[in-house]
């Protein structure tokens, strides 16, 4: 981190700026994104260079020695920090970064890879680029309509996973369509076999559906492995679906589960 930026105020304009990127217009326009906290800001610092930092005195003393890369640092009170803060409770730290490149429209071969079929809630977007990375999953295709990835609930939900999974927007419908016919596309469907009892390969797309609606009759026709979790026990009354992210959890460990046992 170098010292030599460190500014002990924060002009009006810039507190301006910070909170404009709340909106994901603003956050377009300028190509950048928010992140808050030391666990966030930290992961996504170790990969990336931020155009600001702005800190507490608290933070600055526990991070001094760290060499983050930054264009600006400004240190402020916790009063001043809770006006910027898109959080409820803010946490010593908030920095600016630049957008990355995001994902082309290309699927590696030999990987697993999940696409997003109209996720829309931010909490559940963050948190299925949390559960990818945790299991290995470096690449995530989202449909047009699903949330932005840099919204700064997404961005809080991955807790830094972020930084390391790729994630871009595309048609998924023409993406799909583009694969050869035998290329493993597995999509999460009421009228699916259990996944339990399905061979699963270790390359491939993993399709999750909208919240309220699942995949999208365009998306659907080009699952050729179609999966549903089961309840428990099968066939006792019980609530008609699960939480997008927590689906996403249970099919990635059945799948990394069926590459240890094959390994």
């Amino acid at each position: 981190m170098n010292y030599s930026y460190l500014c002990s105020m924060i002009s009006k304009a810039k507190v301006k700026y910070i909170r404009s990127l709340e909106q994901k217009k603003y956050r377009r326009q300028e190509g950048v994104f928010v992140a808050e906290g030391p666990k966030v800001v930290g992961d996504i610092l170790a990969e990336h260079p931020a155009r600001m930092l702005v800190a507490t005195k608290e933070w600055i003393r526990c991070n001094k020695e760290r060499g983050f890369a930054c264009d600006e640092f400004i240190e402020v009170d916790e009063e001043t920090l809770r006006k910027l803060s898109f959080l409820q409770h803010p946490q010593d730290v908030l920095a600016v970064f630049d957008q990355w490149e995001t994902e082309k429209a290309v699927v590696p071969e030999g990987e697993l890879l999940l696409a997003l079929d109209g996720v829309q809630d931010p909490g559940n977007l963050g948190t299925i680029i949390r559960i990818a990375d945790w299991f290995g999953i470096r690449h995530i295709l989202c449909s047009i309509d699903t949330a932005d990835v840099y919204n700064p609930k997404v961005v809080q939900a991955t807790m830094g996973s972020i930084a390391r999974v790729s994630v871009g927007y595309v048609d998924l419908v023409s993406l799909l369509s583009s694969l050869p016919k035998d290329f493993p596309v597995y999509g999460t469907l009421l009228n699916g076999d259990d996944i339990y009892n399905q061979p699963l390969q270790n390359e491939g797309i993993i399709v999750m559906g909208n919240e309220g609606n699942g995949i999208s009759p365009a998306v659907a026709h080009h699952v050729n492995s179609r999966l549903l979790i089961p309840n428990y026990p099968i066939g006792c009354k019980s609530t008609d679906s699960l939480n997008v992210a927590v689906a996403t959890a249970v099919v990635c460990a059945e799948f990394r589960r069926r590459n240890l046992n094959q390994s």
